[in-house]
């Protein structure tokens, strides 16, 4: 049995980056059924990558008759391409086989034990420079922010965002907004604010004027990196790829990437959508590994799923087992 429905999580405070702004976070959520148990997964369709709450559903609901028939996460990637449809049917396929056995997921890796709580980046969205100050201030307790930024004054914007927290590792995301001519003339001012990383600063498909540029900072290839295939052409370009599982389709394909991004040398940074701790709680077996993590989207949302992630003392607990992936044996646990 397979279900798919979409859910509408308010934001509390509207989401600014170079593209626009979002009050809310459209996902899909999709249940598979088997046997008594149900195993659940949510993904965010992007319009960046051609996706809608529309699309996402008729396209995962392709699979229904071979859900329905036993479909298993191997046979899933030979039927459907990445991106948040697959994304939702592995994770709901993770958490069914997890459900099924009585193990938690980190136990079917071969690591058992409790997930680590996680030094996690909030992130302080474009906005005049003024208020990204107030918005940073909120955030001193913490050791990783990541700003938003476009190509208006981004000096301004990092500056504001520096001045009010001295201390902090810095992760600057301009989100395709930039040219070359632009990050070239950025580098002093990166420096000067002792940027760690630097994410997707070109359009994807404008990485060859990256070759052979030598960044004060790391550049992290997030637009441009959707799966293992494409690392090869990262190579010489990007240090760092940002894996999310609305790219990869899934946990199965982020760790694929995570493997083979640390055999190439790659740095590894996990990322999110604006989402709710559905979505996270896959993402926590890569993250783990990973040197950036940033899945603060459940942050942003007004109401979040009880049992959802929290930030404690400037780190990020794991969602409830019982939210997914823990291994509850209960027949129809999500059915409540």
């Amino acid at each position: 049995m397979l279900s798919l429905a979409h859910a509408s999580h308010a934001l509390a405070t509207p989401f600014r980056i170079s593209r626009g702004v979002r009050t809310s976070a459209e996902v899909v959520v999709a249940t598979i059924g088997r046997d008594g148990f149900t195993g659940r997964g949510e993904s965010m369709p992007y319009a960046r990558y051609g996706e809608t709450v529309d699309s996402v559903i008729a396209q995962a609901g392709l699979l229904s008759s071979a859900i329905t028939g036993g479909l298993d996460r191997r046979g899933l990637r030979e039927l459907l391409s990445p991106g948040a449809a697959r994304n939702a049917l592995d994770c709901a396929l993770w958490d069914l086989e997890a459900r099924q056995q009585g193990l938690p997921v980190q136990s079917l890796l071969g690591q058992p034990g409790a997930l680590p709580p996680l030094a996690c980046a909030q992130t302080v969205s474009l906005d005049a420079p003024e208020r990204m100050a107030a918005a940073a201030r909120a955030l001193a307790h913490l050791d990783l922010v990541k700003i938003k930024v476009d190509a208006s004054d981004p000096a301004a914007q990092i500056r504001a965002v520096r001045d009010v927290l001295p201390a902090a590792r810095l992760i600057v995301d301009p989100n395709e907004s930039w040219s070359f001519d632009l990050l070239r003339a950025m580098q002093p001012v990166l420096a000067e604010a002792r940027v760690d990383l630097v994410e997707q600063p070109l359009p994807a498909g404008e990485d060859d004027a990256l070759l052979g540029f030598e960044p004060v900072a790391r550049l992290c290839a997030d637009e441009s990196c959707h799966t293992a295939d494409d690392l090869a052409r990262l190579r010489g370009r990007y240090q760092v790829v940002n894996i999310k599982l609305d790219k990869t389709g899934g946990l199965t394909g982020a760790l694929e990437l995570l493997d083979a991004a640390r055999a190439q040398g790659f740095g590894i940074m996990v990322g999110c959508m604006i989402s709710s701790s559905l979505s996270i709680a896959p993402a926590w077996h890569v993250a783990r590994h990973a040197e950036f993590i940033d899945l603060d989207g459940p942050l942003w949302l007004k109401d979040d799923h009880p049992g959802g992630v929290a930030m404690v003392d400037g780190l990020l607990q794991p969602p409830s087992p019982g939210l997914w992936g823990g291994g509850t044996r209960a027949k129809d646990a999500h059915a409540a």
